[in-house]
């Protein structure tokens, strides 16, 4: 991918009805390969709470540290759409400190668009973060921060009462300035209507094949997970296998002393052998 992927190229792909595809993914290496497939965006996401650092909900993550990893995707990736994902606490306790540390992104990592969690209480973030000039992509349905007050996280939408109330803020979130909506883990009959009324591309996170894009975490994606994995997540390679069987193979050859051979080492010179075998008797 040469040229780089804009919010324009989104909304285009949106009314050509051409499907959107994004990975959430947290480091250079990682984020190198994936530019170099056919995707349109990456998210750096506070997922990277659990995914790289092993906590067990994306509440730990800082500003620095989401600040640090997005600068690095942007580096590896620079033709994609690159989305920052703003972490808990950094757009909820001002709208001063939403705008201030939506701009961070901007400013110091390169990305396009800030992801926000939202409910209705947080339509005045959206509406000042985009009069400050920022894209925001609205986050509803399923929202992991806020798993301290739900106690668990379920599928969202399921009732109709619940489905009206979703595309209610959906349309409220694009009235308050969000260029792009994400539902996640939203009844796939209720991502449909959201999408199909949305001026904006909607990307789905486990929300059904009627939304706009699709968006997965790369180690799902990969086949990383070797225990578990959400309900909508698809392993399209098995390379937790075969990275525990490379790893094991390493193992096995240091023990055997058959790596490294002769091949994966360096060598003196020619002709230094005799002058260095010179030098260490003079030492003695």
């Amino acid at each position: 991918m040469d040229k780089k992927v804009t919010i324009s190229d989104l909304m285009d792909a949106k009314q050509a009805g051409r499907k959107i595809v994004a990975v959430s993914c947290y480091d250079y290496t990682t984020a190198r390969l994936v530019s170099q497939s056919d995707v349109d965006m990456i998210l750096v996401g506070d997922s990277a709470a659990q995914v790289i650092l092993g906590h067990d909900t994306t509440l730990p993550v800082t500003m620095d540290f989401m600040v640090t990893i997005t600068t690095a995707v942007r580096k590896a990736a620079p033709a994609v759409c690159l989305v920052a994902d703003m972490p808990f606490l950094s757009y909820q306790t001002s709208i001063a400190d939403a705008v201030r540390n939506a701009g961070r992104f901007f400013q110091e990592a390169g990305a396009q668009i800030v992801k926000i969690e939202v409910t209705a209480a947080h339509l005045d973030v959206i509406k000042a973060v985009s009069d400050a000039g920022m894209a925001v992509m609205a986050h509803i349905g399923i929202r992991p921060q806020r798993i301290t007050k739900l106690g668990k996280l379920k599928a969202e939408g399921t009732t109709a009462e619940l489905a009206v109330e979703l595309a209610a803020l959906s349309q409220k979130m694009v009235q308050a300035g969000a260029s792009s909506l994400l539902l996640e883990g939203t009844a796939r009959e209720v991502s449909k209507i959201v999408t199909q009324n949305s001026p904006v591309p909607v990307i789905s996170c486990g929300s059904g094949p009627d939304c706009d894009g699709q968006i997965l975490i790369i180690s799902d994606i990969l086949g990383l997970n070797t225990d578990s994995k959400p309900k909508f997540a698809k392993h399209f390679g098995q390379l937790g296998q075969s990275v525990i069987q490379a790893v094991s193979d390493y193992a096995n050859q240091v023990r055997q002393g058959t790596y490294p051979d002769d091949d994966y080492c360096y060598h003196i010179k020619p002709g230094q052998m005799e002058k260095l075998q010179q030098m260490i008797a003079n030492l003695s």
